[in-house]
């Protein structure tokens, strides 16, 4: 080829470099050393495909003759076409009281698990050490936690530590929506009240029945029952741990409407902290109750023989893990897709569904 033609090698216009191992294109501005090339590297110059020719203005309007062929109906041509067929008339309740059914289900499916769980957990003679193991993941529940770096940007800019947490929990952590939170209620008399559903009297005292059942060990003298003992009140102390927490900003929108705070947090209960959901609770029959969501599946039931017959959720059923993963449920709906994405729970919960 002559130098500087259009089939000069040397013109990467025309031309690309591939590195033959690893397929990668090399770049036209970099060095051998800056693309690693190393000695015996096999290279090859392969020649650009051409640019497609622009169409003709026949070809266009022929295109677009074909486009205008294919183009989906409007209504009007939908509603000719359909004029003979019987009318139908879905219901589309159906689909949201067929997921309520399916939800309240599992509910009962899993609390009735749980007290399997914690029969066979209780005969195992090292329950109480897996249980304190497994109950140190809940020391630092995800709604008492908060973002340190966002707290810290908060208070630099001079809103006091508290009033910052609270309003980034309102706020699901941002900094931003925060500040504006802030600003905006920065003369109300009661920003600095706890929120709705949690007191400081109450969070004092959780933390301290927690800490003296955490310290709480089996006495010598009858170390059989005292394990028992131990292994009850650790079981409880999960619970607690785990009661419902309802969103507050959820909670503030519905008491706007006139609802009391007791009504409102058994209505975020019932259907998982939905906010439109709990409205129409609290508007409709309200069922079901906040009492029903405590009771389990018949035992005796052919799907609860079904499960508790599934191998993967026997041998889950010695887990504390996914005892502790069955209580978060109860409470923390939400919270069920981290636990089907665990490696340890997940194939129960699968199973389970």
């Amino acid at each position: 080829c002559l130098p500087g033609s259009l089939e000069d090698p040397k013109t990467m216009t025309h031309h690309k470099l591939i590195h033959a191992t690893s397929e990668k294109v090399l770049t036209d501005t970099k060095t051998v050393l800056e693309e690693n090339i190393q000695d015996r590297d096999v290279l090859l110059l392969i020649k650009k495909r051409a640019p497609p020719p622009l169409p003709k203005m026949a070809d266009v309007s022929a295109e677009e003759k074909r486009k205008q062929e294919q183009k989906a109906p409007d209504k009007d041509a939908i509603l000719k076409a359909t004029a003979n067929l019987p009318s139908r008339n879905a219901d589309r309740t159906v689909a949201h009281h067929n997921m309520r059914d399916f939800q309240t289900e599992l509910r009962k499916i899993l609390v009735s698990l749980i007290e399997v769980a914690q029969k066979l957990l209780a005969l195992n003679p090292d329950a109480v050490e897996l249980f304190k193991k497994a109950n140190a993941m809940l020391d630092e529940d995800e709604e008492d936690r908060v973002d340190e770096i966002a707290l810290r940007q908060l208070t630099e800019m001079g809103f006091p530590e508290s009033r910052a947490v609270k309003a980034l929990r309102l706020n699901h952590m941002s900094v931003t929506q925060a500040m504006e939170w802030l600003i905006e209620h920065a003369d109300d008399p009661a920003v600095d009240a706890p929120l709705p559903g949690q007191t400081p009297s109450e969070a004092t005292a959780e933390a301290g029945a927690a800490s003296a059942e955490a310290t709480a060990g089996p006495s010598s003298e009858a170390e059989g029952e005292e394990a028992k003992d131990e292994l009850t009140e650790i079981f409880k102390k999960i619970r607690r741990k785990r009661e419902f927490r309802p969103d507050p900003r959820a909670v503030i929108a519905l008491m706007e409407m006139g609802f009391d705070e007791k009504e409102v947090v058994d209505a975020l209960r019932v259907n998982n902290n939905q906010q439109n959901a709990a409205c129409e609770w609290l508007l409709g029959d309200r069922k079901p109750s906040p009492e029903d969501l405590d009771k389990g599946i018949d035992t005796n039931s052919p799907l609860f023989q079904a499960i508790l017959e599934n191998p993967v959720v026997q041998l889950g059923l010695t887990n504390p893990k996914t005892l502790l993963a069955f209580e978060d449920m109860l409470e923390n709906p939400l919270n069920s897709t981290q636990w089907m994405n665990d490696p340890e729970t997940g194939p129960v919960m699968l199973q389970i569904s």
